[in-house]
């Protein structure tokens, strides 16, 4: 069984951001925020290197990092644990840059790639759905919408 299964796969491919945790070498917590996280394979997630000295510094030192993946609407994601490793060409860099391309032109640098290796996968969930056992999930996407005042979009145009 896939650690990235198609739902996991299918929030990658849809949020524009993710968080990533890395551990500075004082064993303090790093939070930097992504923008280029895609699936690998069903064991890898890669993201670039655009911007991120103190991310690539931790991982050098130290490969743990943990990703949180949260639709901020559906209030709903997951925690994606592993090991990073940072590279600088191959496959994955030439896929990652790529992309990095076909999205935002060549206005982004690209330094390296982190691919990571993943070891668990566990649920996010808002206190919506473990203390309302009938709350559904289009019913907590409606209403973080109209919280933050924002029309649905037409089926068929993404999200």
């Amino acid at each position: 069984m896939p650690l990235l299964d198609d739902d996991v796969k299918e929030l990658v491919s849809r949020l524009r951001l993710a968080y990533v945790a890395t551990v500075c070498p004082d064993g303090t917590a790093n939070l930097s925020p992504k923008g280029s996280l895609a699936v690998w394979d069903d064991t890898h997630l890669i993201f670039l290197d655009i911007a991120s000295p103190q991310t690539m510094e931790n991982l050098a030192a130290n490969p743990s990092i943990e990703i949180n993946l949260v639709d901020p609407f559906a209030r709903r994601g997951y925690r994606v644990k592993g090991r990073g490793v940072v590279k600088t060409s191959g496959p994955e860099f030439d896929f990652s840059a790529n992309q990095l391309r076909e999205r935002y032109g060549d206005l982004y640098p690209t330094n390296g790639v982190v691919v990571i290796e993943v070891e668990r996968v566990r649920p996010v969930l808002s206190p919506n759905y473990m203390f309302d056992s009938e709350a559904a999930e289009e019913s907590i996407t409606e209403e973080w919408m109209a919280f933050y005042k924002v029309r649905p979009v037409k089926p068929g145009k993404g999200r």
